[in-house]
């Protein structure tokens, strides 16, 4: 076993953290670089158009998520509000208010909020260029963290922008690389890593003192899935990310006055990544400069970022259902006959057949009662029945459907998931027709075929067999709407909609909120100082 430690590499593209460096200090380096624009030409407008979209799409999951009252987000703004920023500090702010707080205490709020649906952007951790196929999950849940460390440096939109590109850059890398979720530790330790790494550059952070936060991290605030477990879910599920992010956001400060963490703490032996994947045998597992398990490669120019793989979210969903909805919304366009009776009682059964880990997330038995929403939210038998409830109604309603657009773009708008079809009443959850119609699925995982396309894409194939026998299939799904890699749907088109649908719950003029967010990179400081203070109307506990 060599001792030595090979140095970074920088190509035309990428920064190169070879598996025998200390990458916890690279890290820190490339962000520090990356930031001020040292590297190269930088990342291309698509990929600043992307990371525009996402943070859109979040801040709107927030606000409505508080206008509506859900509980975690709630209990963190308020907490929030109780630690001021001091006399020396200008602080971060939380959704709605112009009150200056703690910049850990806006971050683990904001980041709550955002993440309290569910609806925000996903990564899989799948990189086939470089056969890095982890495939861990993740969320775009830590836009807060740039946006508390901007306002306290009093920095513009476009360097909010770079560093958003950059954590999810740091994360999105890691996910291909490291399956948390194998070890039952929870996915949002990557993007806490990023968020240290972020955040300590903003704050001027050398790459030794984000070094030190990075071990911090590590070392200190490992969160296991114990928090997904169960047959319903807590408050803790949602708030992970935003926990997480809170942690990283103190280690980040705790490093820049001084105090130091572990160091390398990827080759580390006897932390999470050569403890689960050891890189040496026998006695030289211990050997403290083994490698880490994987190499890292970080892109600074061009249009080969993470979060070019990421995918959005077209409305409320667990992101392995977006394989059926397709199917089923692609079934009922070419086949609306089976809506023709408004109880259901066209469809005598509906079968679904999906990948690991599918099949274990969302079709587990547990989750064929679900009697709260992050549970709902989670079962594939509710998403895909509450889905043909709303068609059903819309078709009785309004005569038909509208199936125009590449991927049946109108279906998506007019079928799209809100917040009230996961309400703990008889309007959704506990609605007869809902109930009725998840009787009728069978959920099944597909076997070696399904699993061997995942995560590249959301592998699913939908039945819908009729009361005479007729059964209509989908076909293989692999690239739903919203998926990174599908070509067919309007993307911009559908989440416009999503931005109204979600704002029209927090506000009176979700078009004025839209204005605020777009156009990120033109904005200045003093407009990233008020950026989340986007008025919301409260409108009672929604659960």
């Amino acid at each position: 076993m060599s001792a030595t430690t090979t140095a970074p590499t920088t190509t035309d593209h990428f920064v190169i953290l070879p598996a025998d460096s200390n990458q916890a200090l690279g890290i820190g380096q490339y962000t520090i670089d990356f930031l001020a624009g040292k590297l190269g030409a930088g990342p291309a407008q698509t990929v600043l158009d992307r990371a525009e979209l996402f943070h859109t799409d979040s801040v709107f999951c927030g606000l409505s998520a508080l206008a509506l009252g859900t509980n975690a987000p709630t209990i963190l703004r308020h907490e929030a509000l109780e630690y001021p920023a001091g006399a020396n500090e200008k602080g971060a702010t939380v959704f709605g208010s112009p009150t200056r707080v703690k910049p850990e205490k806006a971050v683990v709020a904001n980041s709550s909020a955002v993440r309290e649906w569910d609806s925000n952007g996903t990564n899989f951790g799948f990189n086939a260029r470089l056969n890095n196929t982890a495939g861990e999950f993740g969320h775009n849940d830590f836009y807060p963290v740039v946006v508390a460390a901007c306002q306290e440096r009093g920095l513009d939109g476009a360097t909010a922008l770079r560093a958003m590109v950059c954590l999810d850059e740091i994360r999105g890398r890691l996910a291909e690389v490291f399956s948390l979720k194998t070890y039952k530790i929870d996915h949002v330790v990557h993007g806490a890593i990023g968020s240290a790494a972020v955040y300590g550059a903003l704050h001027g952070a050398t790459a030794e003192q984000i070094e030190s936060a990075i071990g911090m991290v590590v070392a200190h605030y490992i969160p296991w899935r114990a928090i997904r477990a169960g047959k319903q879910l807590s408050d803790s599920k949602g708030a992970s990310a935003a926990i997480s992010a809170e942690v990283a956001v103190l280690s980040a400060k705790r490093a820049m006055r001084g105090f130091v963490g572990p160091k390398d703490i990827f080759r580390n032996p006897e932390a999470i990544f050569r403890y689960f994947e050891p890189t040496a045998n026998g006695d030289q597992r211990w050997t403290e400069m083994a490698p880490s398990p994987f190499e890292l490669q970080l892109a600074h120019s061009g249009d080969d970022f993470a979060i070019m793989g990421m995918h959005f979210k077209l409305g409320l969903y667990e992101h392995q259902s977006a394989g059926a909805l397709q199917g089923i919304i692609d079934l009922l366009a070419k086949h609306p006959e089976l809506l023709d009776d408004h109880t259901g009682a066209n469809i005598e059964r509906i079968e679904i057949a999906a990948y690991e880990p599918a099949f274990g997330i969302i079709g587990n038995p547990a989750k064929m009662n679900p009697t709260t929403r992050q549970s709902a939210d989670h079962s594939m038998a509710y998403i895909v029945s509450t889905l043909i409830r709303k068609a059903l109604h819309l078709r009785e309603t309004a005569g038909g459907l509208d199936t125009s657009g590449g991927a049946h773009d109108a279906m998506w708008k007019s079928l799209m998931l809100s917040p009230y079809d996961f309400k703990v009443d008889e309007t959704a959850i506990f609605n007869s027709l809902t109930r009725s119609l998840m009787r009728k699925i069978s959920f099944r995982h597909g076997g070696a075929d399904y699993d061997s396309k995942y995560p590249d894409g959301i592998p699913t194939s939908v039945d819908i067999t009729d009361t005479t026998g007729n059964t209509r299939r989908s076909g293989f799904v692999m690239y739903p709407g919203g998926h990174a890699r599908n070509t067919t749907a309007d993307l911009t088109n559908i989440l416009d909609h999503k931005f109204h649908l979600l704002g029209r719950i927090a506000m009176e003029k979700p078009e004025q909120a839209i204005t605020r967010l777009g156009n990120l990179s033109a904005k200045s400081a003093d407009d990233i100082q008020g950026l989340y203070t986007l008025p919301f109307i409260e409108r009672g506990r929604f659960e």
